[in-house]
């Protein structure tokens, strides 16, 4: 008995090679972003389409909408956000025109590096120029970051003062059976956490692929669903989260361009490298002695 071959399906949309040989049509409709339970299709030229499962954070049409009434910022333009009913949260936008600047990087000039650099840094004044009395999002609900608290789907807060900050940090160091971190190395280490105010508008995740560069310049900064009101160095320490060699390079770029925090870059730094806590590195094993001792 012949065995019938295997009908190869996309898992993306579900045609098959069967259903391809009984048509002549080629799609316009490519996913070309999918990261966990979520994707990005980009429907024909002029529209993309987000997909991902209905949860929180859910507040970056907001926020897109606020930054297109209140700032020059270019940012993508909403067309509509609706859940389906299989319990998917959908938002559909105009596509930004041009190309990522992941993408263009390696074509780039120096000068038009630099020039990209001076427009997100001018958005970045444009954004910190918006303060709250609260760590909060756009909406005053939590913030997200998986950076800044060890969890991108948790959320934390709203965080009322630098001391309710420290409360929500503190997660990283209990997580019992397995992890339970010294409380006098606790008590040393929430002296070093530095002033958190103002709380600013901030993007946090300002990597090559959110840049978005036409003829050299900037052209749109997208993916503001982790947005929020944060601490005031928090952004220039995610500055320095390079998730590339081009990452990097860019990042430093930008960093060189705005008002640094270095006491905000360190306190970081100290808090990541005790995220294995007790198995931790050299930097952690000589953070340890000093707040310890």
């Amino acid at each position: 008995m012949t065995e019938r071959p295997i009908d190869n399906e996309c898992t993306a949309c579900g045609w098959s090679t069967e259903k391809q040989k009984r048509c002549h049509y080629s799609s316009h409709i490519k996913l070309f972003y999918g990261a966990s339970q979520r994707g990005v299709w980009a429907i024909g030229s002029e529209v993309i389409l987000k997909d991902r499962p209905n949860g929180p954070p859910k507040t970056e049409v907001k926020t897109i909408e606020y930054l297109a009434h209140h700032t020059e910022i270019p940012v993508p333009t909403v067309l509509r956000e609706w859940v389906d009913n299989k319990n998917r949260y959908m938002i559909l936008m105009k596509r930004v025109k041009g190309q990522t600047l992941e993408d263009a990087w390696p074509t780039l000039s120096e000068n038009e590096k630099e020039t990209i650099a001076d427009q997100v840094a001018e958005a970045l004044s444009q954004l910190r120029s918006f303060e709250s009395a609260s760590m909060q999002d756009i909406d005053q609900g939590p913030i997200y970051s998986g950076w800044l608290f060890g969890d991108p789907k948790k959320p934390f807060g709203p965080f009322n003062s630098d001391s309710e900050l420290w409360d929500g940090l503190r997660h990283w160091f209990h997580q019992p059976p397995t992890k339970v971190f010294p409380e006098r190395a606790l008590e040393t280490f929430k002296k070093r956490l530095p002033n958190c105010r103002p709380y600013v508008l901030t993007h946090g995740d300002l990597n090559v692929g959110n840049i978005m560069v036409e003829n050299g310049k900037l052209a749109g900064i997208l993916d503001w669903e982790y947005a929020g009101y944060f601490p005031v160095w928090w952004e220039y320490v995610a500055l320095h989260i390079g998730l590339s060699e081009a990452d990097a390079e860019w990042k430093k770029l930008v960093r060189q361009r705005i008002e640094p925090h270095d006491d905000g870059k360190q306190f970081w730094f100290d808090l990541y490298s005790l995220r294995d806590y007790p198995n931790v590195g050299e930097d952690g094993e000589k953070l340890l002695k000093e707040i310890i001792f």
